[in-house]
């Protein structure tokens, strides 16, 4: 009989790996909100009254934010993650029980005492944030069933409300309506980028009931559908900045679309394989094109 015949079976880890919490709430999505949150700051055209209230929206819709909502869709996909990513956190047991919603609760206690600290305008946008996290995840709600409501209220949530909270609170009070317009835009298109995620995940949504616009369309015209959104929505940002007198802004906007559909092209031809490509390549112009779109509304004369 050998050794590890006698060795006694290894016991389940009862408490979270560290290294696996981090790996929980995914630090390469939080780039999105935080991006979106200096977008808002640069397009209202003044300076904020205090720059510790800036960090702290920041780090609130990035870190804490963007981090719970990580964590309560890991929680609440494990049985799917299981077939598609077993090596993940929790399916692989290195974040083991219940810790996953515990850490995922918890942090959605510290992201409402948070944006407390920003106000009226700061705190009832934390708010509408951890509902639409929870309202993406969670059962019976679990708005991620669904291609086009799922996608739609991440992009949203993730681009559209950093932006406008950011603007209202250095304002102190609700933004322009040019402000609101061009957010919302950004935010609308946005629904092709979140749809980018679900091209990695097609079997297993497929098998969970998930109808993914890859699941429910295939993946050529799913990836077409979510170049579509994406270009409608920069286009329209684009007349409404010739509009309204900013045609140089609009210019390096549109030429950032030349890069974005020649990456599209590339893209559609096989879109499963080359989903992780086109995130780094197709929607890098997208999210430089919201700064330059900031910079632009912070030149607009007052109404």
């Amino acid at each position: 009989m050998t050794d590890s015949a006698l060795s006694p079976p290894a016991e389940p880890r009862r408490l979270p790996h560290p290294r696996a919490m981090l790996e929980l709430i995914k630090p390469v999505t939080w780039f999105p909100p935080m991006w979106a949150y200096l977008c808002g700051i640069v397009s209202v055209g003044a300076a904020p009254q205090s720059w510790w209230l800036v960090a702290l929206g920041v780090v609130l819709a990035g870190p804490v934010v963007c981090g719970m909502s990580q964590a309560a869709n890991d929680w609440c996909d494990r049985h799917v993650d299981a077939i598609n990513e077993p090596y993940r956190p929790i399916p692989s047991g290195r974040i083991p029980g219940r810790w996953g919603l515990w850490i995922a609760l918890a942090m959605s206690g510290l992201s409402l005492g948070l944006g407390w600290l920003l106000g009226p305008w700061g705190f009832g946008a934390t708010v509408v944030g951890v509902l639409a996290a929870w309202a993406y995840s969670v059962e019976p709600i679990r708005l991620k069933r669904s291609g086009w409501w799922g996608p739609g209220l991440v992009g949203l949530a993730y681009e559209g409300l950093p932006w406008f909270t950011a603007a209202a609170v250095t304002l102190g009070t609700a933004p322009r309506f040019e402000t609101v317009v061009v957010l919302v835009l950004y935010a609308l298109g946005a629904h092709g980028i979140m749809t980018i995620n679900d091209f990695k995940a097609i079997e297993g949504d497929r098998r969970m009931g998930l109808r993914s616009l890859p699941v429910v369309h295939g993946p050529v015209h799913a990836a077409t559908i979510a170049c579509t959104v994406m270009m409608l929505a920069q286009l329209v940002v684009v007349s409404l900045l010739v509009i309204w007198g900013k045609p140089l802004h609009a210019g390096i906007i549109a030429l950032g679309l030349v890069v974005q559909l020649w990456a599209m092209r590339r893209w559609v031809r096989d879109p499963a394989r080359l989903a992780p490509w086109f995130n780094g390549t197709g929607v890098g112009p997208y999210v430089l094109g919201m700064m330059v779109a900031a910079h632009a509304l912070s030149g607009l004369e007052p109404l």
